[in-house]
């Protein structure tokens, strides 16, 4: 594609101009090159090994957030400009930002201030806010002030930027490298004592915040004047210089894009001649082919070369052109016009001494015409390359996006403008862009970066306080271990089980396997609204199992007890049948994973339903009774239980096959339990002193006493009184997967009954219970994948969510799992601990088995746990084995072990 089109004006074209017209015009196929070495400048730049040897800087603006048309109050703003400074009053009414109220005024820089002293330069900026504050009457108000700094800085916060270098003829001595804000924060100070500096930003960030609008988020700024710049809003964890979540503004600072050379092939004679009379010839070379400082000056060398070749002022003496800055870029864009650009070109070429004949003013012309339309075409490549980069980095098919665009080259000139659009729909076919010209960017931008960011420091303060009860402390946390060992320790007493809150419930499993069991077992796991039978053949070379699974209906977990076990009698018959086991009459194994009192290995009484089940005429009655009189009344003779086990053990059980030191089980799913190996003589509740025995603990019941009553948020009492068991399992329903969403959906309406969430709006679908699952957890908190799935969450929800409000989401779902994994944490600390303590060891090893939806599926939980207990438990080395089928596999190895003949 040629992006320089030919004019009916046009006279005959000799080949000196043909070549230097060609070389000012840069075919499609290049464009896409210079776009693809771009975006990989961007990544270098981007990226922590890379940053500081990029071309491209990619500098962190801490801008997170755009404007959501809520911010209002009164703002100061200081803008420095090439030759005077500018300070605003800006009244935001909270009305999408639509109408502003600004009052301003502009203080002429004296001639010596950009070359002279830092120190005189920021004494001038304090010295016209001052005259400015006067002026309108507002000397005695604490103001917020924004300042707009065009120029290249490493930021580090909002409110802190060290200059990287100077541009645009400033020089000023003993500031670069220095805090720009502390500077102006110093001089102010000196004169006026209410005056805070809370966000510095550049002319394009402040583009990019004035076109954002209520509903229509302005992600991209581009600006060309006399320098260009772009920035957009990047996915925080692609910044590896900064450590931070969810998105911030990237000042690119594009203008040094080429100055490793990259641009080479497209650099003319005519932009060398420019670069070397530059003040800092090599240095921002795309700039100087883009920004209206230099295209005058292009125009001029080309002009040179030119009439050098007598193609152009055959009867004129050149001289003149020979002067820098005698043909401006305004004068160059005045020329290119269709209906007067010819009459300007012989005005300014004679007004210069020279004698152009019409064929020179329509080659003038031409060159001015590709020098612009290269402009538009370059700066047209640059955003596509941070279209596609926003595209990817989104894994989004097609990106749709508003693009902010100051700078008289795009709002002033119609042929510039049509260029970059046309080449930037080529060149990003995968984006739909809305092109938004602002209306002083960098007055009204520079109040909204200042009002937005008070807004959220204001918001973060009330989320905080929300959110406060549900972090926990390391103080806590030991607290809670503590309680959990003392509990314990009641538990196991004969005196004080009665009271105690976790049961604490002897299993009669005295040994793991050895590897010596074999044989072919049943096994049956009921722990949920699924129910399983399994056949497991256990021998040397390992372990073989079938399964069927089963859905026990509603209707019979909260029905009579005699038509549950007549349903899970049925699903055994059916699994037999299905099996071909026939009259085979094999050990059986069940898993009942609900609290009960064992009696013995075979003999379980149920203490109480959890879990949702709540099945009459079956607590304080022996589950395996229950499960043979169904077998009675199903004329089922071939049932031979020979232990009961609950899911916990049987987790134990499973690992302990595969590793000898698994001495403890952990189940973290839809209700969360723990079992351990202890010694015998601590068992006050069973007699006997020798060996040990694996204790049930039943610690989902923790805190039913009330220990834990100031762990206990607001949100968690909401959630327990809506149970069918309140007061009830009260550990349980901080940590396991039926209650975390639920906890977390309260949350999120106390945000939005807090006008922190979805802008306040009514939410009738999140009114309802259950409606935000436990699962939802685990997909919010994935990396990368996160925050496009939450928006798809909340929209099926019908939540229109804001990226900010995808966040804060996120950090709700985040707060809550990170405590459910703190808690059991903690939890497993005092178990560890009382096992090292018991064992008189110094260093306890050993092997957690553990099993469950949320530990196993949510992404982070089992992490938390295990650095958590590290730090709680630090002399206890743990390993954490996840199970395979522990309910399962783990029931049929507890049966195997007891018919190998080892005493249990």
């Amino acid at each position: 594609m040629n992006h320089q089109p030919s004019h009916p004006t046009d006279g005959p074209i000799c080949t000196s101009v043909q070549r230097a017209l060609l070389g000012l015009t840069i075919p499609l196929e290049t464009l896409q090159v210079v776009k693809n070495r771009m975006l990989q400048a961007m990544g270098e730049g981007l990226s922590r090994e890379t940053h500081a040897q990029a071309s491209i800087r990619m500098l962190p603006t801490y801008i997170c957030s755009t404007p959501n048309g809520t911010e209002k109050g009164e703002f100061l703003v200081v803008e420095l400009c090439k030759k005077h400074v500018r300070t605003l009053w800006v009244t935001l009414q909270g009305d999408g930002n639509h109408s502003p109220q600004v009052t301003q005024d502009i203080f002429d820089m004296p001639e010596d201030i950009p070359q002279g002293t830092g120190e005189a330069l920021f004494d001038f900026i304090a010295q016209c806010v001052q005259k400015f504050l006067t002026d309108i009457s507002r000397l005695e108000d604490h103001l917020p002030l924004g300042f707009v700094f065009p120029f290249s800085c490493k930021q580090t916060r909002l409110d802190k930027a060290e200059l990287i270098s100077w541009s645009k003829d400033f020089s000023c001595s003993g500031v670069e490298g220095k805090d720009v804000v502390q500077l102006l924060q110093s001089a102010i100070n000196k004169q006026l004592k209410n005056v805070d500096v809370v966000a510095l930003m550049n002319n394009t960030v402040g583009t990019m915040m004035t076109c954002s609008v209520e509903g229509k988020p302005c992600e991209i700024a581009l600006v060309v004047d006399q320098g260009t710049n772009s920035c957009f809003m990047a996915e925080a964890s692609l910044v590896e210089t900064i450590e931070a979540s969810g998105r911030m503004c990237v000042s690119t600072e594009w203008g040094c894009f080429g100055d490793d050379g990259s641009l080479n092939d497209v650099v003319t004679p005519y932009d060398q001649h420019v670069d070397e009379e530059s003040s800092k010839p090599g240095e921002r070379r795309f700039e100087k082919l883009v920004g209206t400082l230099y295209l005058g000056e292009i125009v001029r060398h080309t002009m040179i070369a030119l009439a050098t070749e007598k193609a152009v002022f055959v009867e004129s003496n050149i001289n003149v052109l020979k002067t820098k800055g005698v043909l401006s870029t305004q004068q160059a864009l005045e020329i290119i016009d269709e209906e007067e650009g010819m009459a300007k070109a012989r005005s300014l070429l004679e007004g210069l001494g020279l004698r152009p004949s019409e064929p020179d003013c329509c080659r003038v012309q031409q060159v001015c015409r590709a020098v612009v339309s290269r402009a538009a075409a370059l700066c047209a490549a640059g955003l596509s390359a941070i279209l596609t980069h926003m595209c990817r980095s989104r894994e989004l098919e097609c990106l749709t996006v508003n693009v902010g665009v100051d700078g008289d080259l795009y709002q002033g000139h119609a042929r510039f403008r049509e260029i970059l659009e046309s080449v930037t729909a080529l060149l990003a076919p995968d984006c739909k862009v809305t092109f938004v010209p602002t209306s002083d960017g960098t007055g009204r931008g520079a109040a909204i970066v200042t009002a937005v960011a008070l807004r959220l420091v204001a918001q973060r303060h009330e989320v905080d306080q929300v959110l406060a009860p549900l972090r926990l402390s390391r103080d806590d946390l030991k607290r809670v271990q503590g309680l959990m060992r003392r509990e314990m320790d009641l538990g196991l007493g004969q005196e004080t089980n009665a009271t105690a809150s976790v049961c604490m419930l002897p299993t009669y499993v005295r040994n793991t396997p050895d590897g010596g069991e074999q044989g072919k077992f049943l096994a049956l796991d009921l722990g949920g609204t699924n129910f399983r039978v399994l056949m497991v053949e256990v021998g040397a070379d390992g372990i073989r199992m079938a399964s069927e699974s089963y859905v026990i209906p509603t209707a019979v977990t909260q029905g009579t007890g005699e038509a549950l076990f007549n349903h899970i009698m049925e699903c055994i018959m059916d699994f037999q049948l299905k099996q071909d086991l026939g009259d085979q009459v094999l050990p059986l194994g069940f898993t009942f994973s609900f609290p009960c009192q064992q009696l013995g290995l075979d003999k379980a009484v149920l203490l109480t339903w959890t879990k949702g089940f709540s099945a009459s005429g079956c607590v304080g009655k022996d589950v395996v009774q229950l499960l043979r009189e169904a077998a009675q009344r199903k004329q089922h003779l071939g049932l031979k239980v020979v232990a009961v086990v609950n899911d916990t053990v049987g987790t134990m059980m499973s690992c302990g096959y595969d590793d000898p030191k698994c001495e403890i089980g952990l189940i973290v799913g839809t209700g969360t339990n723990a079992c351990y190996m202890e010694e015998m003589h601590n068992v006050g509740t069973v007699e006997g002193e020798q060996g040990r025995m694996c204790i049930n603990m039943e610690w989902g019941a923790f805190g039913d006493n009330g220990c834990l009553d100031d762990i206990f948020t607001d949100f968690d009492l909401v959630v327990d009184k809506k149970t069918i068991n309140p007061g009830k399992q009260r550990f349980e329903k901080l940590i396991s997967g039926m209650y975390l969403g639920e906890i977390v959906r309260h949350i999120l309406l106390a945000l939005v009954d807090k006008q922190l969430l979805f802008r306040g709006k009514p939410c009738p679908k999140l009114q309802t219970n259950d409606i935000f699952p436990t699962k939802f957890l685990s997909t919010i908190e994935i990396d990368g994948l996160g925050l496009r799935k939450v928006q798809a969450i909340l929209e099926d929800l019908e939540l229109q969510a804001s990226f900010e409000d995808s966040m804060l989401v996120r950090e709700v779902c985040q707060t809550v799992s990170k405590r459910a994994a703190q808690l059991c944490a903690a939890g497993l600390a005092a178990v560890v601990e009382k096992m090292r303590q018991n064992q008189g060891l110094d260093q306890l090893v050993v092997t957690v088995g553990v099993d469950g939806t949320l530990y196993k599926l949510h992404p982070c939980f089992s992490q938390h746990v295990q650095q958590t207990l590290k730090d709680l438990a630090p002399k206890c080395i743990v390993t954490f084995r996840q199970s395979e089928d522990g309910s399962g596999k783990g029931a049929a190895l507890v049966a195997a072990v007891a018919c190998r003949g080892v005493k249990l």
